[in-house]
Order: structure tokens, then C-alpha cells, then sequence
């Protein structure tokens, strides 16, 4: 029986990816320098899942910024813009991801959205009608060959080509990106030989697309396109990878393609074992995702036990493997690094594993199976009793207040007092906006020095007076510029919150916290999600000081900036011991809370921003309206105790909005702003076809790239926008919250967003 990690964490254990890659933005450090510190990541993540004899340990899961934009760069899928930087790779490469302001050049970025139901963003490929692939890099086999050199044997991963091609983009009309295929399968079955021909033997085929709802178009390209492959490579083994969902209706189509190895997610589907061990070829293996590659609770060895019995008393040892149910990309480095006990207490430690945890779990659950397991082995499953069985008797997890409050709950909590048109005008006779308000979406940029004084702060080295002093002064400096440059509606900057998610979580009942736990949310941007293992609940108020104080400083309207329920729960290491849906209500409760003491505060503009709202969609479209009943209920439950004269905003980014637009409608937020400047207004049909009724401020900046758009370019982004949008519904503002941006470039984005609505003003 082999082990089979599909992917590992590669910002590194302490983000040196992360430092790398800004430093060579920034110019501090070569090209050179950062590749050395990527081979150096890439080195620690063999090694250690070789130390603990991990059979089938990945290459090619590392990635400067994606894995998406690796293929679609290794597979010669540049879009004709770069044209001027093919023959310098790394600046190509980084300015497919993030755009390119210099040299006389300006080119802006590719589309960049959410992997699956998860807060990871892919680089989306870009198709043509006449797209042609060629072989312009071999990432896959370069990374091969130097874990062989290392004496390390690895197992390249690579994005299945059906999958690669769903991923992707058609960027005009008339044609089908599907219909590409013919292209590319003699460019990726070349890759595949080059590693044969290296002495690669085994291959991880990644098809997440395998456990999508999928047409029969798609449906009949699997045989055909895996017939061609396995006809080019008929001696490697081919591990063909699902994850994140069951396979369902598509497992005959699976069982049938001509792989060696099936690979399945038994941590999100559980039950579909039972069908495919009936079912599976006797000439195939079956690997087994059962130690969970997204969350971060320990393994229940029992479960796990049981689940491999089942399958090798049905095919044989030699049959079976097992694994993550995905790549562990999506969870922290090591939980041995968390050694503060006042921020993660010993008592919630012991119920969680991070990778390197779960690489020893993996490694532990092989050796018990053995006919004699290893002293060391049995012990490590006597400790994995007592902590799932400490874990579920806890008198930590449960609060009877709070569920007696969620029970109390009344169909009209979910509900504003009127219909939009009224509020509307009571929100007008008040805040007596012009056309085209301008605003942003709430951070300004945390600059090093604020980090520092955060870090200072928790250090001791500064007083919580000095710390606040601090803070108040860079409050006034932002609401000040921000009433020179002429914002409508202002912002207090959010300069005392380390993350949009943890600010809040440090101060609700039922969180705790990692001081390491960082995962990749895109590129550089890592994000270090809280911890829910009980009852949540809001002892005090959590933003209403800081909104507060901005307000008093200014005769404009400064928004109260909340993260909402749905986010809060998507970008958090969710307890799994209840269902998501009670979870999500006790922190709309807390949310509501909230939003009740801003607004007797005097604040009459409150933003509750949900960007991941769309991404909690279970995979599967009939799962869609149970998640959507809740997940709107809850939103609406955290927002309907505002009275018709608050506006009540919401952000969305990075999502496709067509197929949930009623629900969006459902939330009836006052005003919606939404990312639209990469995809140049496409994300608003879907708004315009529905007749979207509230109003909605589409993103003209782009705020994960550097460059900086001019006036011209939002004023043309604005007249695409005014010509499906009624122009008196319509916004103005960035894509995104301006944290990881520097002033510099914020400050010249914005006056030119200013700018461009004194235009347009001119004009309508």
C-alpha cells in the first residue's frame, strides 16, 4: 500500500515566498536570488515528506504565483498583449499575473478568479479562435529533474487538459474553448513523454472537473482525450485526481477512462466508496483522500481504519492507496510552530493537524495496517482517541445562550422595514449624494510602518495609548486626503485590523488563532484564517471606537466597515462538528449586534462585505438552493435591523454572478460594489439582464495589480458600464480593498477615479 500526497504548501513554513517575490517586484533582490529561494522551498517540502517515507511525494505543485498560469505559460497560452515580453520569462510570467506599468509598455493583467469553493484565486487562461499551443516551457520536467538530483523520486502533477480548458476563458465570440483540444493534447502529451523519457514512472493527472455537474460535450471528450494520452504514454502510470466533491453521475465515465490509478475525496464525499468499489476495473487502483487537505482538525484514525478495511477487504492491499482528499496547499505548514499557549491553548492544539501533521498521519494510518505496526505507531493511535474523544465531550465548544438566541430567531429579523425604492429616497434626504458616488471598498494601504506598530504593539515595545495615538493620527491623515482629492463617501482606513476575517474573529466567542498558520490566497497574498471550535458569539462591540472616531473628524458620511457572516465562515477553519448553516447564523448574530450599535452610534453608512459568498456553492447545482437559502438568510438576518434611512452596502470580487443573481437580489443591499475592471465590465450583464433594481458601484481599478489606470480608461470602463446599468444606479470605486497596494499609486488611482466622475458628471 503506497501513500499519496496530491500537492504541498509552497509560500514556506515562515512566507518566504511571499518576502521573495515582493523583493523582486520592489527591485531588492535579482532574479536569481528568488529562484535560489524557491528551490530552497521546494528542497524543505521533499525532504520532509521523504523523511516520513511518503511513497508518492508531488513535483510541480510548487508555483511562483499559480498553477494555472504555469501551464497556461508552459503550454506557449500567452496572450498577444505580452508580445513585447516573451523573451525576458519572468517578467512575462509576473506580468500575466499582476499587469506591467513600465518600459514605455502598459498591459494589464489576465482575469484572476476563485479555484472551486475555495478562497485560492487561479490566473484565468485566455482563448482565441485561432489559439495554437506550443511548448514554450517545461516547468513539469525542469521541477522533475531537480528533486532527482536531489535523490528524491517524485510524481509530477500536472492540471488535466479537459479540466485546463474548462478553467479557461473564450476572449471572442464563435468558437468553443473546447473545441481547442485538438491543439493541445499534442503539446501536453509531449510534456508527458519528456518526463518518461526523464524516468518519470508515475503522473498525477488533476481532472476537478470529474466531480462538476458537466455537459455531454465535455462528457464525450474524456474518453477520446485520455485514449490519445495513454496511446502516447502507455508505459507511465497515470494517477487520474478528482477532489472536493463526490464523482456521482460522472463515476462510470471516470471508472472507464483508460488510468491506472482513480483518485477520490472521501473527506467532502464519503459515500460514493460503496459504487466504486463495486464497480472499479480489475486492472486499476483506487487511492483514497481520506486525511482532509482543507481543513485543519486531526484525523480520526478509527474512521479512517475502517474506511481502508473496506476498501482493501474488497481489492487487496496491492490495490489501495491513501491520501489527502486534495493538495494541502489550502492549510498552514506546521502546527508545531504554534507555540504560544495564550493565543492557541494546549487543550484546542491537540485536536489539530496542519500538513506536516497530516504527512505523519498519512505516514502513521500506512504502518498500522501493517500485519505488526510499529510501537511508536500504536501510540500515536492512543493519542488519536483520547483527542477526538476530548474534543467532542468539551464543555469549550457549546453556549447555551447563544443557541437559545439562534432558536429565537423570527422570520421578520430577516427583513428590512421597506422595499428599496423608499429607502432610497430617505437615504438621499439625508446623504444627498451627486451622480456616480465615489467611495472605496475600506482599507487604505498598511504600510510598514503600521505593520511595524502592530507588531511593536504585541511585542510590548509600545503601550496601548502610544499604539492608539499612532493609529489616530494615520485615521486623520486618511480621512483629511480623502476630503481633499473629493470622495463622496469616505472610509476610516482600517489601519488597526491585520486581516478582514481575524480582526473580527479576535474578538467573537468561539475563535482562536494560529501565530503561523498562513495559506495562499494569491500570489504573494497569504492570509492567516481564523480558528472556529464553539459557539460564536460578540461579548462587545468590535468596530463601532474606530468608525466612530473617523466619523467626528468630517461632515461626510465614513462607512462602518464589517466582514459579514457568509466570508467570516468561507475564510475560516470551520468546526466540523455541526452543520455550516448554524455556524454562519450564530455570526450574523454577532454581526447584527453590530451593526445595531454603529448605527446608534450615528453612523449611516455600513458596509457588510461578502466577497465569498459565491464561493461557498456546493460544487453540485442541485446542492445550490439549500446553501443559498442560508447563506442569503443570514446576510439579510445581519443587515434587516438597520432602519430605511442606513445604507446598507455589500463587495463582492471575483465571482461569477450569473447563475446566483437572484439571490443576490434576494440580499438587498442599498448598494452593491462588485470587481469588474480585469474582466471589462463582462461581470455587469449579468446585473443588466436581471434588471438589477438597488445600486451598484462596478470596480474601475484594479487594485491586485500595480499599475495604475488613467482617467481615459475608467471613463471608458464607466461608459461600458452606463450602457447596460441605468447611470443613476451607478458607482464608482476600486475592485477591491487597497491594503496591499502602496500610496503612492493608491493616491493616483483614486484622484484619477475622482476625476473620472466629475467627467461623467459633465456629460449625464
Amino acid at each position: 500500500m503506497k501513500t499519496n500526497i496530491l500537492g504541498y504548501p509552497r509560500i514556506g513554513s515562515h512566507r518566504e515566498l511571499k518576502k521573495a517575490c515582493e523583493n523582486f517586484w520592489s527591485g531588492k533582490i535579482s532574479k536569481e536570488q528568488l529562484l535560489k529561494e524557491g528551490a530552497s522551498i521546494r528542497a524543505l517540502n521533499w525532504y520532509l515528506q521523504k523523511e516520513y517515507k511518503i511513497d508518492l511525494i508531488p513535483s510541480n505543485d510548487f508555483s511562483f504565483y499559480d498553477q494555472v498560469l504555469d501551464l497556461a505559460m508552459s503550454l506557449g497560452a500567452i496572450p498577444k498583449r505580452y508580445t513585447p515580453l516573451l523573451n525576458n520569462k519572468i517578467e512575462l510570467y509576473f506580468a500575466m499575473a499582476r499587469g506591467y506599468q513600465k518600459n514605455g509598455c502598459d498591459i494589464i493583467a489576465m482575469e484572476m478568479t476563485k479555484w472551486f469553493d475555495t478562497n485560492y484565486h487561479y490566473i484565468v487562461p485566455e482563448f482565441t479562435k485561432e489559439q495554437q499551443f506550443s511548448l514554450f516551457n517545461n516547468k513539469p520536467l525542469e521541477e522533475y529533474k531537480e528533486a532527482k538530483a536531489l535523490g528524491i523520486e517524485t510524481k509530477p502533477v500536472i492540471i488535466g487538459p479537459i479540466s485546463f480548458l474548462l478553467l479557461g476563458k473564450e476572449k471572442e465570440l464563435g468558437f468553443d474553448k473546447l473545441d481547442l483540444v485538438e491543439h493541445l493534447i499534442p503539446v501536453y502529451t509531449k510534456i508527458l513523454k519528456k518526463l518518461e523519457e526523464a524516468g518519470a514512472t508515475t503522473i498525477q493527472i488533476d481532472e476537478p472537473f470529474l466531480a462538476m455537474d458537466i455537459n455531454d460535450k465535455v462528457k464525450s471528450l474524456y474518453p477520446t482525450v485520455y485514449k490519445q494520452i495513454k496511446n502516447a504514454c502507455p508505459k507511465l502510470e497515470i494517477i487520474l485526481t478528482t477532489y472536493f466533491e463526490g464523482l456521482r453521475d460522472n463515476t462510470q465515465l471516470a471508472l472507464d477512462l483508460p488510468v491506472d490509478v482513480l483518485h477520490i475525496d472521501l473527506v467532502r464525499c464519503p459515500q460514493q466508496l460503496d459504487s466504486i468499489l463495486l464497480s472499479l476495473p480489475a486492472n486499476q487502483k483506487l487511492s483514497l483522500g481520506i486525511v482532509d487537505g482543507r481543513n485543519i482538525w486531526k484525523n480520526d484514525f478509527s474512521d479512517s481504519l475502517n474506511t481502508i478495511y473496506k476498501a482493501v477487504n474488497k481489492l487487496g492491499k496491492d490495490r489501495v492507496l491513501i491520501g489527502a482528499s486534495s493538495s494541502f496547499l489550502h492549510v498552514p505548514y506546521d502546527l508545531e510552530l504554534e507555540t504560544k499557549e495564550n493565543i492557541l491553548t494546549p487543550q484546542i492544539k491537540q485536536w489539530m493537524a496542519f500538513a506536516e501533521q497530516k504527512v505523519k498521519e498519512l505516514s502513521a494510518l500506512k504502518d498500522l495496517l501493517q500485519e505488526s505496526p510499529s510501537e511508536q505507531s500504536k501510540k500515536e493511535l492512543e493519542a488519536n482517541k483520547k483527542a477526538i474523544q476530548s474534543k467532542q465531550s468539551s464543555s469549550l465548544i457549546h453556549n447555551i445562550e447563544i443557541k437559545k438566541q439562534i432558536k429565537n430567531i423570527s422570520v421578520d429579523d430577516s427583513k428590512r422595514q421597506s422595499i428599496f425604492a423608499v429607502r432610497r429616497q430617505k437615504q438621499q434626504g439625508i446623504l444627498n449624494l451627486p451622480l456616480f458616488p465615489t467611495t472605496t471598498i475600506g482599507s487604505f494601504p498598511q504600510t510598514k510602518e503600521v505593520r511595524s506598530w502592530r507588531a511593536q504593539f504585541k511585542k510590548g515595545n509600545l503601550s496601548e495609548k502610544e499604539y492608539n495615538d499612532l493609529l489616530r493620527a494615520e485615521t486623520q491623515k486618511a480621512i483629511k486626503w480623502q476630503e481633499e482629492i473629493g470622495l463622496d463617501v469616505l472610509v476610516h482606513g482600517e489601519f488597526e485590523r491585520n486581516d478582514m476575517v481575524e480582526y473580527f474573529g479576535e474578538q467573537l466567542a468561539g475563535f482562536t488563532f494560529s501565530q503561523n498558520g498562513w495559506v495562499q490566497s494569491y500570489g504573494s497574498r497569504c492570509v492567516k484564517p481564523p480558528i472556529i471550535y464553539g459557539d460564536v458569539s460578540r461579548p462587545d462591540p468590535m468596530s463601532v471606537y474606530w468608525t466612530t472616531y473617523a466619523n467626528a473628524l468630517t461632515n461626510k458620511p465614513v462607512k462602518g466597515m464589517l466582514t459579514g457572516p457568509i466570508t467570516i465562515l468561507q475564510w475560516s477553519f470551520v468546526r466540523d462538528d455541526q452543520p455550516r448553516s448554524e455556524t454562519c447564523k450564530q455570526i450574523a448574530l454577532a454581526i447584527r449586534r453590530e451593526v445595531e450599535n454603529l448605527e446608534q452610534a450615528g453612523i449611516q453608512v455600513i458596509q457588510i462585505d461578502e466577497p465569498a459568498i459565491r464561493e461557498g456553492l456546493p460544487l453540485r447545482k442541485q446542492d445550490w438552493k439549500q446553501y443559498l437559502d442560508w447563506a442569503v438568510n443570514c446576510f439579510c438576518l445581519s443587515a434587516s435591523v438597520a432602519k430605511d434611512e442606513t445604507q446598507i452596502h455589500t463587495h463582492m470580487c471575483y465571482s461569477e454572478f450569473n447563475d446566483i443573481i437572484e439571490h443576490i437580489a434576494l440580499m438587498d443591499a442599498d448598494v452593491i460594489t462588485i470587481e469588474c475592471s480585469r474582466s471589462q465590465m463582462e461581470l455587469l450583464d449579468a446585473f443588466a439582464e436581471f434588471k438589477y433594481p438597488n445600486d451598484i458601484g462596478p470596480g474601475v481599478y484594479d487594485i491586485h495589480s500595480p499599475r495604475v489606470p488613467n482617467m481615459e480608461e475608467m471613463v471608458s470602463l464607466m461608459k461600458k458600464a452606463i450602457q447596460v446599468i441605468p447611470s443613476k444606479q451607478l458607482w464608482i470605486n476600486p475592485d477591491c480593498g487597497l491594503k496591499t497596494r502602496g500610496w503612492d499609486e493608491t493616491k493616483e488611482a483614486l484622484v484619477n477615479m475622482v476625476k473620472t466622475a466629475k467627467e461623467l458628471r459633465k456629460e449625464f
